[in-house]
């Protein structure tokens, strides 16, 4: 009775597996060795190109940024005086030249320094009369002692006289020129009263702020009423790592990268170093000079700020090539159409779009930089 079951387990123990068809586009594999046909349609979709070589940093400094507006080049404009606010000429954001009118004003302390500056002059006529008065004095006194009718006494009194006199006109010139020096920086012609005090702007720019209107009574004078930056040139402030100060020199050319202008590079000068380590970040303070004559910089961007230190030459592939596995990363070089051989590689920091190799490659070799999943075996 068993005997037909065993034979049929014997004879099934003895057939071969049959074997699963054959896919002519899957890679044949054997320790990173894969082979495509050469007519596998993955080969249109595999880009190979040669590894180059190129300059790679070594000690670099690599510092978040941010763009400021250059304080050597930004003016608060102040009241001049206190006063009701006659005209504002300008809005927010105008392009101002240096010695344009920016508003003006009413002031009663106008028209007290045109009072003042007419009564230092009247007091100069004063001390210049009462000067040849003495002068007459003084003369008639002398005279009179040369004839022996007055005693020494007396031509000494005239004499102190004639230096007070003198001393006097002296001063009182000088308060009138004091008086006309205040009527030239608040810009009012002498002996005219009511006239408006115009505020210029300092320097050429934009307006920035602006906290001023028509009709206002102001009598604050340290009050900022607007402020006006010159954006020709901006400063980009980072905080650089304490340990990499030492590779930062004033006057040397840093790479700003703005994450307004993705891809593009542009060129500062290190301006100024801070003098202090910031104690909570362990940072300095660094300052660099951007040239934004074409106006595409704002304040307030972010970016990065980049500086080599020194460099050195090594094999460069795209990011895209390289494919990480359990712990290590690797590429598919090309040794011949079809033919492509795993390679673990070792890579240092991105430099943009490429990797540096470290290890593994060499320039010349053929490595697959796009479709490289595709060669991929799991």
């Amino acid at each position: 009775m068993l005997l037909f079951p065993v034979l049929a387990w014997l004879t099934g123990c003895g057939q071969q597996p049959a074997s699963a068809p054959s896919d002519p586009t899957r890679p044949a594999a054997q320790q990173g060795h894969v082979v495509l046909p050469p007519d596998s349609p993955k080969l249109s979709e595999i880009r190979v190109e040669a590894v180059r070589a190129s300059e790679i940093p070594l000690d670099e400094v690599d510092a978040p940024g941010k763009i400021e507006v250059n304080p050597n080049r930004l003016a608060h404009v102040l009241l001049p005086l206190t006063g009701r606010i006659a005209t504002v000429q300008v809005k927010l954001g105008d392009a101002v030249n240096e010695g344009q009118t920016l508003l003006t004003i009413e002031s009663s302390d106008a028209d007290a320094a045109e009072s003042g500056y007419l009564q230092a002059g009247a007091a100069v006529h004063q001390a210049k009369a009462n000067l040849i008065k003495a002068q007459a004095d003084n003369e008639r006194m002398n005279d009179l002692f040369q004839h022996n009718a007055v005693a020494r006494k007396e031509v000494l009194t005239t004499d102190n006289a004639l230096a007070q006199a003198r001393a006097s006109v002296e001063q009182a010139e000088a308060v009138r020129t004091q008086a006309l020096r205040r009527l030239e920086i608040l810009g009012l012609q002498p002996g005219r009263f009511g006239q408006k005090v115009v505020v210029r702007a300092p320097l050429a720019g934009k307006v920035l702020e602006l906290t001023v209107a028509p009709g206002e009574y102001r009598n604050d004078p340290n009050a900022s009423l607007m402020t006006i930056a010159d954006l020709r040139t901006l400063w980009v402030a980072s905080d650089v790592p304490e340990s990499a100060i030492r590779l930062i020199r004033p006057g040397e050319r840093v790479d700003i990268e703005l994450a307004a202008y993705p891809g593009e590079t542009f060129y500062g000068r290190v301006m100024r170093l801070a003098d202090t380590v910031d104690p909570q970040t362990r940072t300095v303070k660094v300052r660099a000079e951007l040239n934004n004559s074409g106006g595409r910089f704002r304040p307030e961007m972010f970016g990065r700020m980049r500086h080599v230190e020194s460099t050195r030459r090594a094999p460069v592939i795209p990011s895209g090539a390289v494919i990480q596995g359990d712990g290590y990363n690797f590429v598919f070089v090309e040794q011949s159409r079809g033919v492509f051989q795993q390679t673990p590689v070792k890579v240092g920091r991105p430099v943009g779009d490429l990797l540096p190799v470290l290890e593994g490659l060499k320039p010349g070799d053929r490595v697959v930089v796009d479709g490289a999943m595709l060669l991929k075996t799991f």
